[in-house]
């Protein structure tokens, strides 16, 4: 039970979700535009971590062991990224992803509430949420696809990324 992915994955995930949802109600005092950006962003980091998710699986671990024969910065990090592949995937995909999701959808609400306080809100509540929606599952599709395509550059820039902060 020591190295369990499932009971580490539940515990990452409860204190990402925590973090988050503190934040999301500090965030619900801000302007109505400081909460578009968030929003904005919060999807882009999901995107962003689902392009990582995938280009882990699809990486190709040769180029990876050709870049750490040339010495390059980064390298051997991005081989103990792609040997890890499930668990990274995992938690980029279905930890940030998901919690990403989640705080979106809670910042959408949020700034729905703020704009109509006193209006009837559902179908103006449908259309927001159905715009980040799209959004955010166009924005996955069109991620996954230059994930497969430059799935060995895209984990040797994590790698490097990652090899910055140390070990």
């Amino acid at each position: 039970m020591k190295n369990n992915w499932t009971v580490k994955c539940f515990f990452l995930t409860f204190i990402l979700a925590l973090l988050f949802s503190l934040i999301t109600n500090l965030l619900g005092n801000l302007n109505n535009i400081v909460l578009v950006i968030c929003i904005i962003m919060i999807v882009f980091i999901g995107i962003l971590f689902d392009v990582i998710g995938v280009a882990v699986l699809s990486c190709n671990k040769k180029v990876l062991h050709s870049k750490a024969s040339q010495k390059l910065k980064g390298s051997k990090m991005a081989i103990k990224i792609a040997n890890n592949g499930s668990s990274v995937s995992s938690f980029c995909n279905d930890v940030v992803g998901d919690v990403c999701g989640i705080i979106s959808g809670s910042l959408i609400a949020i700034l729905i509430l703020n704009l109509f306080k006193d209006n009837n809100l559902t179908i103006v509540n449908i259309i927001v949420t159905c715009i980040i929606s799209s959004i955010t599952v166009g924005g996955k599709a069109i991620g996954k696809k230059i994930a497969v395509k430059n799935a060995d550059t895209i984990i040797y820039n994590v790698g490097f990324l990652l090899s910055l902060f140390g070990k």
